[in-house]
């Protein structure tokens, strides 16, 4: 559990500190990052080098294209960080962000904002020496199926998703409990005035005042999205609903 006197400790470590915070320094996770509610330091990998061009790579055992980041190097920038967070009183999970890692998701998200914190690495080339990461039991975390250029805008996404769960960043739990994953399911139509526009009308039930019709209203559209777009999505909805009884699940 987060200790609540000890702010959400991010740390980054990466070859291009200076793209942080970037988008994070702005809106609610820039006001809760002015606030000290969550905090951010980068460490340059190519500090932890030990030559006087800041060498990070080396060609890959094997042959192949690219180039791999050297374990003794990415091991050193990882030991800074960690005697760093354990020195704060923290316990952040490593996280390596790679696209054969496990994908992220809410409830992932959820748990780590419950934490500490977290000590994200930025992988560049080809990827990271493998023996750096089983050495220090790195976890590996991918945001989908495709490649990045670098770790850095998947660690920047990833650390979005924990700080506007962090209590009083977004304001309203209300907001919160009725965003799409945090039912299983993709989140409803949203309207707002003018109640038509061109030639397009807010659906009926909006405008009713019945709170009831407009909960269920949402509730079936959400369903009707997710069976839609996300099948898988949708057969892990039905079956945790069928596991716990009682949940209505349109089957149309």
């Amino acid at each position: 559990m987060n200790d609540k006197a000890r702010p959400w400790a991010v740390r980054v470590l990466t070859i291009f500190p200076e793209m942080f915070p970037g988008m994070l320094g702005l809106s609610l996770a820039g006001k809760a990052l002015q606030r000290g509610r969550w905090t951010l330091e980068t460490i340059d990998i190519r500090d932890f080098a030990q030559d006087r061009h800041g060498t990070v790579d080396d060609a890959p055992f094997g042959g192949g294209a690219g180039m791999v980041m050297r374990a003794d190097v990415v091991d050193r920038a990882l030991g800074h960080a960690v005697d760093a967070d354990s020195a704060e009183g923290g316990a952040a999970p490593l996280i390596y962000l790679s696209p054969r890692g496990r994908a992220l998701d809410q409830a992932r998200a959820r748990d780590l904002a419950r934490g500490t914190g977290v000590i994200l690495l930025c992988g560049r080339y080809e990827g990271v020496d493998q023996r750096a990461l089983e050495a220090r039991a790195v976890e590996e975390i991918s945001l989908g199926d495709f490649v990045l250029s670098g770790g850095e805008p998947a660690a920047l996404a990833l650390i979005d998703a924990c700080v506007r769960l962090l209590p009083g960043v977004m304001g309203a739990d209300a907001s919160l409990a009725e965003e799409s994953f945090e039912a299983g399911l993709l989140e409803y139509p949203h309207y707002t005035r003018p109640a038509e526009w061109c030639g397009r009308a807010v659906p009926e039930v909006l405008l009713s005042g019945h709170h009831e019709k407009i909960r269920a209203w949402r509730r079936a559209e959400a369903e009707r999205i997710t069976r839609e777009r996300r099948p898988d999505l949708w057969a892990r909805y039905q079956k945790r609903a069928g596991a716990v009884g009682g949940e209505s699940v349109d089957q149309v």
